[in-house]
């Protein structure tokens, strides 16, 4: 009895009978530890005790081992492991996205040899290398038609980052597609031709046209003949009547007008800063003033802001207390086409950045150094204010082009329109069979925006598609009707066959139906690495603002770039321009 009491306290320390994991580093331990002691009886029947459990324990170790010594991996090793697959995933993208990148930029660099002009199909000319214009000749099968491209411009340019332009955070060139690499790329051969076209006469079914660049040869004016027509020419700035606007204010609309600005800003600065200027006059010449609530005004107001602020504060020191934007917007407030929440967001967004607003502010008059202007006041009353100013840009308003102007006066069913050509829900031109018209030129009662007439190019691309398939469709149903009167039974069943399967092809080729405008939202920079969104989702909206929201404007506008090309030139030139910071010299 006495040696089992003396037994339980070692056997308390070394329980390997009741837990075999414990290992037999324990028992080897207190073994260790008996060794070293005296020896007793009570010592050696312990021994004698453990020895046989010791014994027995390393037998069933081998069995055991996989259960009793397993250690959960640490999580260290976990993360480790983790990483270094996601390196290798990162690591293959990037090698994936430089292949795929260089491989489209070779496709864009080694056009492939197109079919020749087939004299037997349908001229279809397009007037103008717009967004409609060539939206359309991005999707038409070239192949189908004999395709003729006029334009007094032989380029594509992304207007929505033409405000970027004017204060050097992007170079022009970056938003310009030479409209022959367009045309260079497509199936069959399309001919095109630097000219402004001067009439158009529907009974003709000629396009007369004139050549306005400073080079001239012998022949500078000729006629084209069409079967199709497609007027896509946009429209000019509306200056409503207003006295000076034309001769005192620049544009916003072609890239001459952007180089301008550029050019003007700069010069306003250099003047002001001239030895011996008065203090009144360095402030005109530093009052910048925009004329247009509209996305364009509210950008451009926006970049010339933060061309101060990033740039010319700090090469120009002594304009900083003189430099200053002010905006103004007929209309109660800014960016109509937006939501409440974001029109306040924006005007408070320019208080902070010390850019004045005059809302309900009508221009009357301009001169070359003042504007005279109307505005509204809370209680209905109206006052004249004169407004000194150095720059000022006009951008609001549209007005139609001479050409369309005479379209539309040799079309009796256009007698009541004002605003541009009226067309039906296939974009047809009203009093006509064989003239389509897209982009600011027509009147389909939507908003006169880019993404209104990408969407309608788009369209007629898929509908001149169609008619072409329709027309092959029929040539071949007509001639096995003739095939099949003269077969036999056997052979008029095959080619009766041939004939269902053409119809139900021809009916799904004909389901096309009439232009739907798919709004998918509006964007605008308004300064300050901030912007503001209204973002068309199932079925609401989205309206966000502030610098997530800026990013999220820079990735939709290099996303809609046209090429690979203008996407990698835009985001260099924002690389260029946050690193080295805007030019300041003047061109």
């Amino acid at each position: 009895m006495a040696t089992k009491q003396a037994i339980k306290p070692l056997l308390r320390l070394n329980p390997l009978h009741s837990a075999p994991s414990r290992s037999i580093g324990l028992a080897r331990r207190n073994l260790s530890i008996f060794s070293h002691r005296p020896s007793s009886p009570q010592l050696q029947l312990s021994r004698a005790l453990i020895k046989p459990s010791l014994t027995r324990y390393t037998f069933q170790q081998p069995f055991r081992r996989s259960y009793a010594d397993y250690v959960a991996p640490k999580p260290k090793r976990k993360i480790r492991t983790t990483l270094r697959w996601l390196w290798r995933f990162t690591y293959l993208g990037v090698i994936g996205f430089l292949g795929y990148t260089g491989y489209t930029i070779y496709l864009l660099r080694t056009p492939s040899e197109q079919e020749e002009v087939d004299a037997s199909k349908k001229t279809l000319v397009i007037l103008g290398t717009g967004w409609g214009a060539v939206s359309l000749l991005k999707k038409l099968d070239t192949e189908n038609y004999n395709v003729i491209v006029i334009s007094p411009r032989n380029f594509f340019l992304f207007t929505p980052l033409l405000p970027s332009c004017t204060t050097g955070t992007i170079e022009h060139r970056s938003i310009m597609e030479p409209i022959r690499n367009i045309l260079r790329h497509k199936k069959a051969q399309v001919k095109y031709y630097e000219a402004e076209a001067t009439k158009i006469d529907h009974q003709k079914k000629v396009v007369y046209i004139n050549d306005d660049s400073e080079i001239k040869g012998d022949t500078s004016s000729t006629e084209v003949p069409y079967d199709m027509l497609v007027v896509g020419v946009g429209a000019e700035n509306a200056t409503f009547g207003i006295p000076g606007v034309r001769e005192h204010s620049c544009f916003l609309k072609e890239v001459a007008d952007a180089q301008r600005i550029r050019k003007r800003i700069m010069d306003c600065v250099e003047t002001a800063s001239f030895k011996d200027q008065s203090p009144e006059e360095r402030k005109r010449l530093l009052h910048m003033v925009v004329v247009g609530g509209g996305p364009t005004g509210v950008e451009f107001a926006g970049e010339l802001q933060d061309f101060f602020e990033q740039d010319l504060k700090k090469w120009v020191p002594e304009i900083v207390d003189n430099f200053h934007v002010t905006l103004i917007e007929a209309l109660p407030n800014v960016l109509p086409m937006f939501s409440k929440q974001l029109i306040d967001y924006t005007e408070n967004a320019f208080k902070e950045e010390s850019i004045t607003i005059k809302t309900k502010t009508m221009v009357k008059n301009v001169t070359d150094k003042t504007i005279e202007a109307e505005f509204t006041r809370p209680d209905g009353t109206k006052e004249k204010e004169v407004i000194p100013y150095g720059l000022l840009v006009w951008a609001t308003g549209n007005t139609l082009r001479p050409v369309v102007k005479d379209l539309m006066s040799q079309i009796p069913a256009q007698k009541d329109s004002r605003r541009g050509l009226a067309v039906n829900e296939y974009l047809v031109v009203n009093g006509t069979e064989n003239i389509w018209a897209v982009g600011d030129c027509a009147i389909a009662n939507y908003a006169p925006t880019a993404q209104v007439a990408s969407q309608e190019g788009a369209f007629l691309a898929r509908l001149f598609n169609s008619l072409a398939k329709t027309e092959t469709i029929n040539a071949e149903l007509a001639k096995l009707s003739a095939e099949q009167a003269k077969a036999t039974s056997d052979e008029r069943t095959r080619i009766l066959n041939n004939i269902k399967a053409l119809q139900r092809q021809l009916r799904r080729v004909k389901q096309i139906g009439p232009f739907e405008y798919s709004h998918q939202g509006s964007l605008a920079y308004i300064g300050h690495d901030k912007a503001v969104a209204d973002i068309t989702w199932l079925s609401g909206n989205i309206a966000s603002g502030g610098t997530i929201t800026y990013w999220f404007w820079k990735s939709a506008y290099v996303n809609m770039c046209f090429s690979t090309r203008n996407r990698a030139l835009v985001l260099l030139d924002w690389v260029k321009s946050y690193i080295f910071g805007r030019d300041v010299s003047r061109e």
